[in-house]
């Protein structure tokens, strides 16, 4: 691409302060305001942790939807994640998307975090060199990726308030440590500043943080922007090194900071370094000067490749935890499938990381695709609390008689705005419409594929009329107050009806305009028009099989599992619990779960679990199975691929990226709700296996590393050389199975001094032929050799002595080797 022939800093110039500071807020929810003066074109962004979801935050076009990035992560593999990078990157030009808001970089704190789902791991040094690998991959196609969020952004409570109190140890040697091996690597040509405020500094307004280390220290050339609404302050945020306000047009800078600089309260050169590094993305993106021309042959979300690509992607990142001899499952076996997961398999977590997919292949279908007849598919016990919406295939529009519904926008006085057709059944209102006038009346219509008891209703905050046949009835939906809660969590009614083959669901729910005040917890009066989010809200039909008797359920499992040669029992966690904006409360599984499993052990000759999460989640029953399949949210080829590891067509050669912990609270860092405002990391560095090593807590259910693929292995001969920046270690691996296998050699530094925790330091993966043997050599990472010293604010290097441990995993160390 070419680059522009003029110096951003001389395009600065030739602008007036007005000019510079309206480009230093978003011209809407998702896209910069061209600058036609200086040859600067509209830039587009997009949310991509999942799937390029495009411009539109719901109802937008059909898009590719990915494995979640623990599961990506768990390949161990950054030829992964630069195939990954370079698919976002297609994905993203085929709608003139410049850069891509991802990946997400936070490190796994508490297993409680919600949005865990979206980051890599629990160890800095994997999270930063796959983060490395996947900014690669992007920008190799000049689209921008985006390192959020910085920094301490590890939980959801609260996180527009809430403080992360941080020691400045743990902050370098944890937090920042992912964006410096970024930084350093990748050249990320963007970051993210996070919601919550870091040791009572807003983290859009962070000196240190950004200006400091960011910027100064590590030299980052790129620009920083802040979350979506976060940005509290004009002069201050300016002054601390954020670059860009989103989304826009309105935020707190505009004619504010423009008063502060002519105030004297700024100085106008920073508003100059801040646009002129809006300037260099935009050259790097082709959005400035001689604009980029898009590509127009790139894969369909639905293609043969994105198919082989995604399901390909999914089982290989899959980890086997336990097996006795039960997996892989041999062809010609009859299986009893059951769960709700099974048939509504959970593809991806909730809120900004959600997608509009082509289609999402549930295990069911995937597994009779390859074994027919030979699977008998039973439904499971409830596994949600809050009603979701309908899932398309389940309803059908009524016009056309596709999977989806049939949605209406129109405005005060009934003229319609936007007519859709197989449409989602969720539909955003006000946050990114480009329509002549606000929308006052959403109305869904939709045809149940089913008969009998279905649990209907509808979610989204205004009076509606709900009818369902000849039923009808109507009420009114409110929300409590709390930010983004109209977007993210927005009120949901339901009931169960019976419903004949032909007929319709309609719902119509008049909005409540935003009111001057709001009430919020406790009864308190608010401003509204202080609530950047008013107006806008989420809106959707529900329509679902009604819920039967858990002992039913049971008993009708435990009797299909008795008459195959082998149970798969599908379990896992839902966006209630894996979401944005909203924390765990437990590890457990929803609903009667657990109780499922057992009932299906105690009957069947052999016992398979599936757990469809893709954090940690508690395994009371983990003794009365034969195996345990970890498939994460495996994306939209899901079923095939979860099918295609427990046939072993695709080896599940994944290692978990985050410690198990055997109970709730069994872990270094489990608090996620602040105090007074306030979250301390008081474990340090000390979180996940750093913690359980160091016996704080009890031993894990499952080590960081730990899984066991489809074959077994030996280690021999490991040695260690030290010289150079850091040491390296060699060891001989032998493939002792019947099968073709990857193994992940992993290498953690056990230093002497009991104040400095074991890290992983380095690793290397391998492709061994069933009975042979390969020489491998692992060069650790000098960062990991440092530690921060807070008194004299500078590295240094840890104590001499100790030892590195070669291993498969904490649970599994083949070699102790003294330094």
């Amino acid at each position: 691409m070419t680059q522009s022939p003029v110096d951003p800093t001389v395009l600065v110039s030739k602008l007036d302060l007005e000019t510079k500071v309206r480009l230093l807020t978003g011209a809407a929810a998702f896209s910069l305001a061209p600058e036609e003066s200086i040859g600067l074109g509209e830039l587009n962004l997009s949310d991509g942790p999942t799937g390029v979801r495009g411009l539109k935050f719901s109802g937008g076009r059909q898009v590719a939807l990915f494995p979640n990035a623990t599961l990506l992560a768990s390949a161990w593999d950054e030829d992964t994640t630069a195939e990954v990078g370079r698919m976002l990157a297609e994905e993203a030009m085929a709608q003139e998307i410049h850069v891509v808001l991802g990946p997400t970089i936070n490190l796994h704190r508490s297993a409680l975090g919600g949005r865990l789902f979206e980051a890599y791991s629990e160890d800095p040094l994997l999270t930063g060199k796959l983060a490395a690998s996947y900014v690669r991959g992007l920008q190799s196609l000049a689209v921008g990726a985006c390192l959020k969020h910085l920094v301490a952004n590890e939980s959801e409570t609260a996180r527009n308030t809430m403080n992360s109190v941080v020691d400045a140890k743990t902050l370098r040697e944890l937090y920042l440590l992912p964006f410096e091996i970024a930084t350093s690597e990748s050249d990320p040509w963007s970051m993210m500043a996070a919601y919550n405020d870091v040791n009572g500094v807003a983290a859009t307004e962070q000196d240190h943080v950004i200006n400091e280390v960011v910027k100064g220290e590590w030299g980052y050339t790129g620009l920083v922007m802040s979350d979506w609404f976060a940005t509290k302050t004009a002069a201050p945020a300016a002054a601390g090194g954020l670059d860009l306000v989103m989304p826009g047009p309105d935020g707190p800078w505009g004619q504010t900071l423009v008063d502060a600089v002519r105030a004297g309260e700024l100085d106008e050169s920073v508003v100059d370094e801040h646009l002129r590094r809006v300037l260099v993305l935009a050259d790097r993106v082709g959005a400035l000067g001689e604009l980029r021309e898009w590509p127009a042959d790139l894969p369909a979300p639905d293609s043969p490749v994105r198919k082989e690509q995604l399901t390909r992607l999914a089982a290989a990142g899959m980890t086997v935890l336990t097996n006795d001899d039960a997996l892989p499952l041999t062809r010609g076996t009859s299986v009893a499938l059951i769960g709700r997961h099974a048939l509504e398999t959970i593809d991806m977590g909730g809120g900004s990381a959600q997608v509009n997919p082509p289609y999402q292949v549930s295990v069911a279908e995937g597994l009779t695709a390859l074994l027919g007849d030979a699977v008998q598919v039973v439904d499971g016990v409830e596994v949600r609390t809050r009603p979701v919406a309908a899932r398309p295939g389940f309803v059908l529009d009524p016009t056309t008689g596709n999977p989806g519904v049939h949605v209406t926008l129109l405005g005060a006085d009934g003229t319609v705005l936007d007519d859709r057709h197989d449409a989602p059944p969720t539909t955003m209102v006000g946050f990114d419409d480009d329509f002549t006038e606000p929308v006052a009346t959403v109305r869904f219509r939709a045809r149940v594929a089913a008969e009998g008891p279905v649990e209907v209703g509808v979610i989204g905050v205004g009076a509606w009329d709900l009818r369902v046949g000849s039923s009808a009835r109507s009420f009114e939906l409110r929300s409590s107050g709390g930010f983004a809660e109209e977007m993210l969590a927005p009120p949901v009614e339901i009931g169960t009806v019976d419903v004949a083959g032909d007929d319709i669901i309609d719902g119509e729910v008049v909005l409540r305009p935003p009111a001057s005040t709001e009430v919020v917890e406790g009864g308190t009066e608010i401003d509204a028009t202080a609530n950047p989010l008013a107006g806008v809200g989420l809106f959707g039909l529900v329509a679902r099989p009604a819920p039967q008797p858990v002992d039913e359920v049971l008993a009708a499992a435990a009797a299909a599992a008795a008459q195959a040669d082998v149970a798969v029992v599908v379990v896992g966690l839902t966006e209630e619990q894996e979401t944005e904006s909203v924390d765990k409360s437990t590890l457990a599984l929803p609903g009667a779960q657990d109780a499922l499993v057992s009932a299906v052990a105690a009957a069947a000759r052999r016992t398979v679990v599936v757990v469809n999460a893709a954090t940690p989640v508690l395994m009371p029953w983990l003794d009365e199975v034969d195996a345990v399949l970890w498939a994460g949210l495996p994306g939209q080829e899901g079923g095939h691929a979860v099918a295609a590891a427990l046939l072993g067509d695709i080896e599940p050669a994944g290692r978990l990226v985050t410690t198990f912990p055997v109970a709730d609270g069994a872990a270094p860092a489990w608090n996620v709700t602040p105090v007074d405002g306030d979250i301390e990391y008081t474990e340090g560095t000390f979180i996940g296996y750093r913690g359980h090593w160091a016996g704080t807590v009890p031993t894990p259910a499952f080590w960081l590393g730990h899984g066991l693929g489809y074959s077994t292995w030996e280690y021999t001969d490991a040695s260690v050389s030290v010289g150079g920046p850091s040491p390296a270690v060699s060891v001989t691996v032998a493939n002792t199975g019947e099968r073709d296998s990857r193994e992940v050699v992993q290498v953690y530094l056990e230093p002497s001094s009991s104040d400095e925790p074991v890290r992983l330091v380095g690793w290397a993966t391998v492709s061994v032929p069933a009975g042979g043997s390969a020489r491998v050599q692992v060069q650790t990472d000098a960062r990991l050799w440092r530690a921060w010293d807070t008194e004299s604010g500078e590295w240094s290097r840890i104590a001499d002595g100790g030892r590195l441990l070669v291993a498969r995993g904490l649970g599994d160390v083949r070699a102790g080797l003294p330094l």
